[in-house]
């Protein structure tokens, strides 16, 4: 009997444990942190770790990083996540870069998986011409650039002295592509910079005048290899790029000349110093053809940048155009405003 009682209490006991209502743990904590990009002086694989000991971004679709630092999440589209100032600002051709020099950088402030996208507006005033350019680019995935520009170059008083008229405007466009093709311009490795392939093609709106002038074509096509590297720990951005250009004065005296000469080999280097992550300062040297024979020079600059907000940036810049058209020491200003989203 007492071993048939023990057995019925235990089985009372079970049966009150099944019925009484399950207990409520409660839900785990996840600690949030505003970690939506590399702070300053803050290295992706700081980011990594952290997301590994469990710390989530404060938005769960913002961009993250992995192991190389590129951003890993979903797309966005003209929500940007990069560094002030690593998608350069607008060259004079529309492509993003220095003010006369094309850099491997992407137009556009979106991380990888985002579209981003710029616009900008150049003035250049020299002691004989006057050059106006605007134009705006389009950034897939950080990883393709495509862009538009117009530049009208006009000749003030020189036009009459070149018998073309006074105040004559050379016009020209330029449709240009860049593919990132290896590299990252800020992560991973130190000894690897960020390299992109591209193209632009121009076209001259003065299709008689250029010919007239020793030009074989108004149009052309120019072919641009460039490496780009932003050391965060030096503060330092250096960039080269290889072009194959037969463009007279960048286009706006045609391509090639009457006499044979056709596509060279160019060079375009820059070098620019990080003040703080809203300002830089550097220079740039852009090599040139000489194909008509008229005394073409290469270019250089010397040029601050300053981001007023983190989508309008303004460059200054003191520039060194040298001989155009015949008519030397042609330095003067270099004002752009742009965009970027």
């Amino acid at each position: 009997m007492t071993m048939l009682a023990s057995c019925l209490l235990s089985l009372c006991q079970a049966a009150t444990v099944l019925a009484a209502p399950p207990l409520e743990v409660p839900a785990p904590q996840i600690a949030y942190v505003p970690v939506l990009s590399p702070a300053e002086g803050e290295t992706a694989s700081a980011v990594t770790a952290s997301l590994r000991r469990g710390v989530q971004p404060l938005n769960p679709d913002a961009a993250r990083f992995d192991e190389a630092g590129r951003g890993i999440g979903k797309v966005s589209l003209f929500k940007g996540g990069k560094l002030l100032l690593t998608n350069g600002i607008s060259t004079v051709e529309g492509s993003s870069g220095g003010g006369i020099a094309r850099w491997a950088t992407i137009a556009g402030r979106q991380m990888p998986g985002g579209i981003g996208a710029s616009a900008h507006a150049t003035a250049i005033e020299l002691p004989d011409f006057g050059w106006r350019s605007y134009g705006m680019a389009i950034g897939l995935g950080d990883r393709v650039e495509l862009s538009i520009a117009r530049a009208d170059f006009d000749t003030r008083d020189v036009g009459t002295a070149l018998s073309i008229g006074r105040g004559y405007v050379f016009n020209l466009d330029t449709f240009g592509a860049k593919l990132r093709v290896a590299g990252d311009l800020v992560y991973g490795d130190a000894w690897l910079p960020q390299i992109a392939v591209g193209i632009e093609h121009k076209r001259s709106r003065d299709s008689a005048l250029v010919r007239a002038l020793g030009s074989a074509d108004s149009s052309g096509t120019d072919i641009t290899l460039s490496a780009t590297k932003l050391l965060l720990a030096r503060s330092l951005l250096v960039n080269a790029t290889l072009r194959y250009t037969e463009a007279n004065e960048l286009g706006l005296l045609g391509f090639g000349s009457a006499t044979g000469a056709g596509h060279q080999l160019q060079f375009e280097g820059s070098l620019g110093y990080q003040l703080s992550r809203r300002a830089v300062i550097g220079a740039e040297y852009r090599s040139k053809p000489d194909n008509l024979g008229l005394g073409e020079d290469d270019w250089m600059d010397l040029f601050a940048a300053y981001a007023l907000t983190d989508h309008l940036t303004l460059t200054a810049a003191y520039v060194d155009l040298g001989s155009i058209a015949t008519i030397p020491d042609q330095r003067g200003g270099f004002l752009s405003a742009q965009v970027a989203f």
